[in-house]
């Protein structure tokens, strides 16, 4: 960053930005409040020879600093989890105070900067996301469903000709809905009402599963995205959730910084000659962590065979042994933490945060 005479900090709302422009030689402040267009913000910080900028990450997303950026404005935008805000200002919040605040933060260099992805990095990412809702929204419909049908006495108990009980919400199943049928007017109206649902949303989560699968055929994407899925575990939803969450595996030292972006790292309270160290600290990137937390629940059940290249995957023979590796140590580790009496849940844990090593070295490989 280049010296300058003025820094501004910004408390961004929804309908509002409350600025201030602090000269830490001098400490002459300057306020303003202006709506939330990036047009009338940019003229007021440019009026100050175009000191740099920041505002906190949180709900307003990141269409502002890439707006400012556009119109010649130097913003950052400051990752809320690492602000270190002095105990005495706990009980003194207000937009003007947060955004001198701020202000005297960049002054000092003490904003540690989050990575702002561009327009269609975001745009997957909300598509993987939307796919997400999408699965909530169908085992929700779902659940209604059957727990409806359980309160009338009705249950599924088919078989299969080797005696087996069926498998729930199979073409089966669907013949057996289509059997039912309510003497009640109002029963039948709410039995038609929750069928509706769970056909919409079965719908509705087909549609997002073939986009997301053309999103991950992208040029950009398609590397990390088949790199990724080497893995066994992940497959295309999976590694191109992965992918665009991450958006560029670079900005990562090395795979222990991805480790404790995913949140799946040992928190430690250690002072003095105490050594306390508890659960994982879940503090980064939930979606991650729960995709997977997800995936290594495959790991027990996986062979030691490589995994094999789906149609249309392109991966080149570096990768393909990488993957390898990272698909038999994650089984070793898992084999040794229960081999010591861990429980399932810290076991899968521990094996999902060696997976994140290994997705972050493959998506590494992938970028070049």
């Amino acid at each position: 960053m280049k010296k300058h005479d003025t820094f501004i900090g910004l408390d961004v709302h929804a309908r509002s930005i409350s600025a201030c422009a602090l000269d830490p030689l001098t400490g002459e402040v300057a306020e303003g409040r202006l709506g939330a267009e990036a047009g009338p913000l940019a003229e007021w910080v440019l009026a100050f020879d175009g000191p740099p900028c920041v505002y906190e990450s949180g709900p307003t997303g990141w269409h502002l600093a890439r707006e400012l950026q556009a119109l010649g404005v130097d913003c950052v935008v400051g990752a809320s989890s690492k602000m270190l805000r002095p105990p005495a200002d706990r009980g003194r919040k207000t937009d003007r105070r947060d955004a001198e605040f701020l202000a005297r933060l960049l002054a000092t260099r003490n904003v540690t900067e989050a990575w702002v992805p561009d327009e269609e990095c975001e745009a997957a990412r909300d598509l993987s996301r939307a796919l997400e809702d999408a699965r909530c929204d169908l085992q929700r419909a779902r659940q209604r469903l059957s727990k409806f049908l359980l309160r009338h006495g009705y249950v599924c108990d088919e078989l299969t000709p080797t005696g087996a009980r069926r498998g729930a919400w199979t073409a089966a199943r669907t013949r057996w809905l289509d059997g039912i049928g309510f003497e009640q007017a109002d029963d039948a109206a709410t039995y038609e009402y929750y069928r509706d649902c769970v056909r919409r949303c079965t719908e509705a989560k087909g549609d997002l599963e073939r986009r997301v699968a053309r999103s991950a055929g992208a040029p950009r994407r398609k590397p990390a995205v088949d790199a990724v899925r080497c893995l066994k575990g992940i497959d295309v939803a999976t590694a191109h959730a992965l992918v665009v969450e991450v958006g560029d595996f670079s900005r990562f030292r090395n795979a222990s910084g991805m480790e404790a972006w995913t949140g799946l790292v040992p928190s430690e309270h250690s002072s003095g000659e105490t050594v306390s160290r508890g659960g994982v600290t879940k503090a980064g990137n939930a979606h991650v962590r729960r995709l997977l937390i997800e995936a290594a629940r495959h790991v027990p059940a996986a062979g030691r065979d490589p995994k094999g290249l789906a149609r249309g995957q392109v991966v080149s023979p570096e990768v393909r042994r990488h993957a390898t590796k990272g698909n038999r140590r994650p089984k070793e580790r898992r084999l040794a933490l229960e081999g010591a009496g861990k429980k399932p849940v810290v076991a899968n844990c521990a094996t999902a945060r060696e997976m994140a090593g290994w997705v972050w070295a493959l998506g590494r490989m992938a970028e070049g």
